[in-house]
């Protein structure tokens, strides 16, 4: 092609339209000028094309990198038709560099690079290029980009990510196998030249491994490589670039190769028969002794297991593989005796138990050895013709009845005679004995169920020509059950009933519980001692009963509590009984059956009290209590003086009664029998003038028989209070001698009475009613009675 044509050519290109006005013309011939070439073409309609005049002229540059000049390196030139040459022009450089990296010289437009360039650093370089005129600073050409780009030389070897790889590969592996692919990167410009291109070649290793040039892929070079002739090996890489040629950068890497197992080989043992002895006496499960075959595999293609596969004692003894040592350990199966049999013959068998079909070639995985083994004679001790005896006994038998015998032999052909006894730590109640030359059991204490059903003995044999050599032998004796106990209640039962209890109304509901323990199980019966006209008993034929009532309503003054006694049996033979006696309370309660009290004394309380009221109340009693205690504490540091300063000074008790009748029995304040017998009165009891330092509870008085005279009842119950320690230890003087202005009733009091008690009628206390009744019957009774004595 002539410069004709070329020229032509250009023309052609920039008289095509472009985004800018300018081009870039890289330069690197100082010499060589930017110029505007002239020129015409011929249009489609036949004129001549003339191209239009361009102030740049541009192209890429090209720079060498890792440049060794000591001068700057020359990159190329800039310049404009503009320049006329007379210096009025400034070039100015900007962009990538500019100013460090590249410099320009502001006259000439020659660019030069200050230092050496590393294009694994940066590969290419944008800047931006500008002619202004030096007096106006005005740019007389639009500024312009252009692109320097570094030109790669070979100065970086191939490497490897890893110094050291490491691999594995099956032994007797086939050739070619595949073992593991190593990678070298080269960080040179792989578009240019062969800087980049790397070959693999193996340094150290053959002839075993070989590596693919092209991929790095080590493979296996000799077939069958056994393990166990040798384990390891250490190949050396080499990566060099240039294709593997002449001058070319190189890298290598190391990678250890190991052959990993196989089962290739079988196992074996290191002699043909072995000779074990074992002593006659040694239980089930003792260890005779081992076998071991070895295998030159590792892991689980070493793994062996062992079997007995015949012999004449394949009954007598077993084998068990041990895991953690490949052995196979001989145990005892049954037990031996050296009289019966002396030797013993088993042929063991060891087998691997992962087997590779592949190299089923290389012969059976399994190897046999004959194992002798010999019993030897040991002196034996007693052997009971029982591992254990279950003896029977029912509870009531008579002391020294033989319950059971055990019997106990020597094995050994001296047959020395047998002593029995019982081992004393499981028989401490000593209720059993042994007949130490039969071996017969029998009882020394009467037998009880109930306190224990079963008894563990342990019965000692032992040989009387050495006492030392004992066997032992559990014996266990049920006590079966005879029905000597009779039924009683289940629980303790707090019964109640309510005031206004209709008649067949359930108030308990009672079970019973017996110690025997029948055949047939539990039944029991339940009826009442003697028939009761307030309450019966219903049997529900479930082992339980119902407490119904008999009446409508009951009265908590009358009677406050009642006693029903029950009788409980069983259906055993022979036939126990017991009396069982429940104390039913007399309560009121609220129209749904609930109870609320108990209690005489709370009547006195407010029905329908809130809870918080209740509260309320209580808190006022205790501050009140309190209060008391304070009081007492403070007149205790005083001297004490007597109640009674003068004759004069006699005060009266009020006392409230709250029950219809009563009288005088009811009270607790005054002791008739003390002022009509003041001789009866004992020197060393307490001053009853003086109040106590202690304080007890009153106890509080059941009725007197209505056929009670006064002065009998009065000194009887004076006798009890001074026996009765949780009684007050003082009397209080009460005086009925003055009732007041205008009553009508008159004197009441006994004191009086008593001096005229055959003149008194007391026929007109039943008419000031229904609370003086039982005062009437009192007084009027003992009249009577005295009349008809």
């Amino acid at each position: 092609m002539t410069i004709q044509q070329v020229l032509l050519l250009l023309l052609l290109w920039m008289w095509l339209p472009h985004p800018c006005h300018t081009e870039m013309l890289f330069r690197r011939t100082p010499d060589l000028r930017p110029r505007s070439f002239g020129g015409r073409a011929l249009g489609n309609d036949g004129k001549a094309i003339h191209r239009q005049k361009r102030g740049w002229m541009w192209n890429q540059f090209f720079l060498l990198e890792e440049y060794t000049g000591s001068d700057y390196q020359y990159v190329g030139k800039l310049h404009s038709d503009q320049d006329k040459g007379d210096g009025s022009l400034k070039y100015i450089l900007s962009g990538d560099g500019a100013g460090t990296l590249f410099i320009i010289d502001e006259k000439t437009g020659d660019i030069h690079a200050t230092r050496r360039i590393d294009r694994e650093e940066k590969a290419f370089y944008t800047l931006r290029a500008q002619a202004i005129n030096r007096r106006t600073l005005r740019p007389v050409e639009p500024e312009s980009e252009f692109v320097i780009k570094i030109h790669d030389i070979n100065d970086n070897e191939p490497t490897f990510p890893e110094e050291v790889y490491t691999a594995s590969v099956p032994e007797m592996s086939v050739v070619g196998t595949s073992v593991v692919q190593v990678t070298a990167t080269d960080a040179d410009d792989p578009s240019y030249g062969n800087s980049a291109r790397i070959i693999y070649s193996i340094l150290q290793g053959q002839p075993y491994f070989s590596v693919e040039p092209e991929t790095g892929i080590i493979r296996t070079a000799l077939p069958n490589m056994n393990r166990e002739n040798r384990e390891q090996y250490q190949v050396v890489i080499q990566a060099k670039d240039m294709g593997g040629q002449m001058g070319g950068l190189s890298g290598t890497t190391t990678v250890n190769i190991t052959l990993t197992d196989v089962n290739d080989n079988p196992p074996r043992f290191p002699q043909s028969t072995i000779h074990l002895r074992i002593p006659e006496s040694s239980p089930v499960g003792t260890a005779i002794g081992s076998v071991k075959a070895t295998d030159a595999d590792t892991g689980k293609n070493a793994e062996v297991e062992y079997r007995i596969i015949d012999g004449d004692g394949t009954d007598m003894f077993d084998i068990v593989t041990q895991k953690d040592t490949q052995e196979g350990i001989i145990t005892v199966r049954k037990p031996l005796d050296y009289e019966t049999r002396r030797l013993y013959t088993l042929k063991v068998e060891a087998e691997n138990t992962h087997v590779d079909p592949r190299f089923y070639y290389l012969g059976p995985f399994k190897d046999t050895i004959i194992v002798k083994i010999s019993v030897e004679d040991v002196d034996e001790p007693p052997v009971f013709s029982r591992s254990s005896y279950l003896f029977e006994v029912h509870e009531d038998i008579e002391l020294g009845t033989i319950i059971g015998t055990v019997m106990a032999r020597d094995p050994d052909s001296a047959s020395s005679p047998i002593r029995f006894s019982l081992d004393r730590h499981t028989d401490l109640d000593r209720i059993f004995n042994i007949h130490s030359g039969n071996g017969s059991i029998y009882t020394s204490k009467p037998l009880d169920r109930e306190i224990s059903q079963w008894h563990n003995l342990s019965v000692i044999a032992a040989e009387i020509t050495n006492p030392k050599d004992t066997t032992r032998v559990p014996v266990y004796v049920r006590i079966l059950d005879v029905n000597d106990n009779a039924p009683q209640f289940a629980v303790f039962y707090d019964t109640f009933v309510c005031e206004n209890a209709r008649a067949g109304q359930l108030i308990q509901t009672i079970s019973a519980v017996d110690k025997d323990d029948p055949l047939g199980g539990q039944k029991f019966f339940f009826s009442l001692a003697a028939v009761n006209p307030n309450f019966t008993v219903q049997d529900n034929e479930d082992n339980t009963a119902r407490i119904l009532t008999r009446r409508n309503g009951f009265s908590r003054h009358e009677i406050s509590t009642y006693l029903l006694p029950v009788v409980i049996s069983d259906n055993d033979y022979p036939i126990q009984s017991s009396t069982g006696t429940l104390t039913i309370r007399v309560c009121a309660c609220d129209s749904r059956g609930n109870m609320q009290s108990c209690s005489a004394e709370a009547l006195l309380l407010p029905a329908g009290l809130s809870t918080g009221a209740l509260v309320a109340i209580l808190l006022c009693i205790i501050i009140l209590l309190v209060i008391v205690v304070l009081f007492a504490a403070l007149k205790r540091q005083r001297k004490k003086e007597p109640l009674i300063l003068s004759k004069e000074d006699i005060r009266d008790n009020i006392v409230s009664y709250n029950d219809e009748g009563g009288g005088e029995e009811d009270t607790q304040a005054f002791d008739i029998g003390t002022l009509r017998n003041p001789a009866a009165i004992e020197d060393k009891k307490l001053r009853r003038d003086i109040i106590p330092e202690t304080l007890f509870v009153p106890r509080r008085t059941p009725s007197a028989p209505d056929n009670t005279d006064v002065r009998d009842f009065i000194n009887q119950r004076l006798k009890e209070h001074d026996t009765d320690p949780s009684a007050p230890p003082y009397d209080s003087l009460a005086t009925y001698a003055y009732e007041g202005n205008d009553s009508i009733a008159e004197s009441l009091s006994s004191l009086e009475s008593g001096t005229t008690e055959g003149d008194q009628n007391y026929d007109y206390l039943r008419e000031w009613g229904p609370r003086f009744n039982k005062l009437a019957e009192m007084y009027g009774g003992g009249e009577s009675d005295k009349d008809t004595s």
